[in-house]
């Protein structure tokens, strides 16, 4: 990169640039990580206990994660709740992202990708409040149900994860749409044309040629949906129930409701930890590195 940005823009441009990317890094990224790492190894003190001989790095704000059972079991429905999310939503944008990259026309995939892209000129708020107006005991979707007779009383579809998990896919589907279409695009139609003449079918041909050329993007958007997913707050607390809270929730309630900054940094950094392991997960199962995610 380094030689490129100094082919391009000359030696003093290249600096300036490498400079501000570093500074950035540094404020943005690395200082508050390690502010919420440091505030998560220590206990909740009053202003005048702080520093003082009480203010010194444990693991109770871990240990009490480890013993409130309810705090876990969201935990770790959060993880299995974010995994279906990216399941999916890998299943809705696989087909899409062939079709535009493969299929249509310039004009037919230029359309599409703008009528994804137009919804999310809105706010992600009101996006997502649309879902709840549309998932209403009273709202649309039971009224034309009820008008087709397909029931006979309405549903309570934000009684449970139906709404959130639908608003999650509509949320972050572009996130994985791109990535998919980047990776696909790329591959030489004439390799499906010719599996095709060989007589291979569609599933064998995507199985053995496309999805195995499409992996870097299968990757990077599995891992940019999970962790958008397992990090969203406004779509579980606008669609989901009392008894489909978030992770995400829990640590909102630290940090804003019950005033225990440490605690909720002790959360927030196991919800990191568990980001870093599906990457690392992710990059193993396709066998990926980060070079061909940058891609």
């Amino acid at each position: 990169m380094w030689r490129q940005l100094h082919n391009r823009f000359g030696l003093p441009l290249t600096m300036a640039i490498v400079s501000l990317m570093g500074i950035w890094l540094i404020v943005m990224v690395l200082l508050p990580q390690w502010q919420m790492i440091d505030y998560s190894f220590h206990p909740a003190l009053l202003p005048a206990e702080r520093g003082g001989a009480k203010d010194v790095w444990s693991l109770t704000n871990y240990a009490t994660f480890f013993r409130n059972e309810i705090h876990l079991a969201i935990f770790f429905k959060t993880i299995w709740s974010s995994v279906l999310v990216t399941t999916l939503t890998l299943i809705v944008s696989y087909p899409l992202a062939y079709y535009l990259a493969k299929v249509a026309t310039p004009g037919q995939a230029a359309l599409c990708l703008l009528l994804l892209i137009i919804p999310f000129w809105i706010n992600e708020i009101l996006r997502t409040f649309a879902w709840y107006i549309i998932f209403a005991f009273r709202g649309p979707l039971n009224e034309v149900l009820l008008a087709v007779g397909l029931i006979d009383r309405p549903i309570r579809f934000l009684n449970g994860d139906t709404g959130v998990l639908v608003g999650m896919v509509y949320a972050y589907i572009l996130f994985m749409v791109f990535p998919l279409y980047n990776a696909i695009e790329s591959l030489d139609t004439n390799q499906i044309r010719a599996a095709r003449d060989l007589g291979a079918g569609w599933g064998r041909t995507h199985r053995r040629i496309v999805i195995p050329h499409a992996k870097p993007g299968i990757a990077t958007g599995c891992i940019m949906t999970f962790m958008l997913a397992a990090g969203s707050y406004a779509v579980p607390a606008l669609l989901g129930s009392p008894g489909s809270r978030w992770f995400t929730q829990i640590i909102y309630n630290w940090f804003f409701e019950g005033g225990d900054w440490n605690q909720g940094a002790a959360y927030a950094f196991l919800l990191l930890v568990l980001c870093i392991v599906f990457v690392t997960i992710i990059m193993r199962i396709f066998k990926v590195g980060l070079g061909d995610i940058a891609k």
